[in-house]
């Protein structure tokens, strides 16, 4: 959990920074930078999208299931309505919290970054990987923080329990994270990151919440393969 603890606060520190920039940045300026980063968030996501090419068809069949999944559930408007809850207790009406901490909270979360992180810290006790993480989430929420405001600031706690419920989980899972499984995991996590920098560069919203479960579902295949 170490390595989760570190990316929480670094996400903390970063996006109180980012809060405290805010005022000095022009609005022309602001969407600009948003989507300057979302452009290398998209490299980000087609890096790792790019090595599950060998499996392409499973990842095809992982995001529309799993983008069936999370549309019945509607994931996305989930975790907006919690950001409307953090909003009216914390931030000013009409302000751009729920989509920071959207934003953010799916950014920092769906990628192999985070999947591997925490697989690596709860399986080796390593967190070479999350360390590294930090500090690249820190700079990101600086900026986004510095355009979208103080709901980048509460992604940190969806950061917390998304990789920390991995790193936990993962010593029972151990026989089942397969490296192919894994790879297939980053791959289709890497193409929900894609999704990300797209809806940030366009301001066009891609719904990658509701994608979500589609990360999980080389889990499922895997075990699915052994049975039959």
């Amino acid at each position: 959990m170490l390595g989760t603890i570190v990316n929480a606060v670094a996400i903390l520190i970063g996006g109180i920074l980012g809060v405290v920039l805010k005022g000095g940045l022009p609005e022309k300026m602001s969407q600009t930078i948003i989507q300057g980063v979302g452009l290398c968030v998209a490299l980000l996501g087609l890096a790792s999208a790019m090595e599950g090419m060998p499996y392409i068809i499973e990842i095809i069949i992982f995001i529309v299931v799993g983008t069936i999944i999370g549309e019945a559930i509607d994931i996305e408007m989930r975790l907006e309505k919690f950001g409307d809850k953090l909003e009216a207790r914390f931030a000013k009406e009409g302000s751009s919290f729920s989509k920071g901490f959207v934003t953010a909270s799916l950014l920092f979360c769906v990628g192999a970054m985070a999947i591997m992180g925490a697989l690596e810290g709860g399986l080796k006790n390593n967190h070479e990987i999350l360390f590294a993480k930090s500090v690249i989430d820190a700079i990101i929420s600086v900026v986004l923080a510095s355009t979208l405001g103080i709901g980048v600031v509460f992604s940190a706690f969806t950061v917390f329990v998304y990789q920390g419920s991995i790193a936990l989980m993962a010593g029972g899972l151990s026989s089942v994270l397969t490296e192919t499984v894994v790879l297939q995991m980053s791959a289709t996590g890497g193409l929900l990151i894609l999704g990300l920098g797209i809806s940030m560069i366009l301001s066009h919203k891609i719904k990658v919440g509701n994608m979500l479960p589609s990360v999980l579902l080389p889990i499922v295949y895997h075990l699915i393969q052994s049975v039959f």
